[in-house]
């Protein structure tokens, strides 16, 4: 079903009939708002453009059953009437299983959206106690050897400063001076055996 747009129409009603329709639409669990639409259905009928909910249209049809129930032609065996009255018994009956309907498949979009809460909430406190969210016993991802055109670009310097910095510092000064570059805070050392440069904890 479609949502409306909805206007919003600044009415002033008297304080009486304002307070009635609070406490009636607080006993029907509903709105002021949704109420007024019913009564505005009930006088003008349907309006084209505009569609009613299962809530209204099950308000209205409850309405229309009991002035009938009620109505002194009730007792009368006129066939046509009685007709109305299944017609409207079944109509009555099918909003009443779409409401129903409509209320067990939010039950459940609940419930799926508490189970996903409380997934969301386990992998934080496991990932917060030193755990890793993606599988319990399986170590995390470890950084692989860089070249040195990779290392340059990851701790945002050139080629040639890297070359000079191995070159002048000793190899624990040029340890501390990748780590203060590097974003994951990482030491990385030159190994000359593969010529690429593997990090260091």
């Amino acid at each position: 079903m479609t949502r409306l747009e909805r206007e919003s129409i600044n009415f002033k009603l008297p304080k009486p009939l304002a307070g009635a329709l609070r406490k009636v639409a607080r006993e029907r669990k509903t709105t002021a708002t949704d109420l007024v639409i019913q009564g505005l259905h009930h006088i003008l009928g349907d309006v084209p453009g505009t569609e009613l909910s299962v809530e209204t249209r099950l308000a209205q049809l409850e309405e229309e059953f009991l002035h009938i129930r009620s109505s002194p032609d009730a007792k009368n065996t006129n066939p046509r009437h009685e007709e109305r009255l299944t017609n409207l018994e079944g109509k009555l009956d099918a909003l009443a299983k779409l409401s129903e309907g409509f209320a067990n498949r939010l039950a459940q979009f609940e419930g799926a959206l508490m189970q996903m809460q409380h997934n969301l909430n386990a992998s934080k406190s496991r990932y917060k106690s030193g755990g890793y969210p993606y599988q319990h016993n399986s170590q995390p991802p470890q950084l692989q050897p860089f070249s040195e055109q990779n290392l340059a670009l990851r701790l945002n310097t050139t080629v040639s400063t890297l070359q000079e910095k191995r070159a002048v510092l000793s190899q624990k000064d040029f340890e501390l001076w990748t780590r203060s570059r590097d974003s994951s805070q990482y030491a990385w050392r030159f190994n000359s055996k593969d010529g690429l440069y593997h990090p260091v904890k």
